[in-house]
């Protein structure tokens, strides 16, 4: 194991709460266009980007004190990304 390899898993060891978890995720051509679009009007990365995204989701709800919606799991209307909107 080269000296960063051995540097790296001692941080992880000391730090396991710091160390970002991966998680597959799929989105649609649309969605992803969208999200990439948005990224890069704000200088981050896709992957930022979402991070962001999702931080500030989990920062709102902590705020309010709210449930996720019985309504998310049903499909979204997402007129912004139809092919036909100017």
């Amino acid at each position: 194991m080269a000296a960063a390899e051995k540097s790296q898993a001692s941080l992880r060891l000391q730090n396991p709460e710091k160390e970002k978890k991966q998680v597959p995720l799929r989105l649609s051509p649309k969605l992803y266009n969208a999200l990439a679009a948005w990224a890069e009007d704000d200088f981050r990365s896709v992957n930022g980007q979402i991070e962001y995204l999702l931080t500030e989701c989990v920062k709102q709800r902590r705020k309010n004190g709210g449930y996720v919606s019985e309504d998310l799991d049903k499909p979204l209307e997402l007129t912004f990304l139809k092919e036909d909107h100017p």
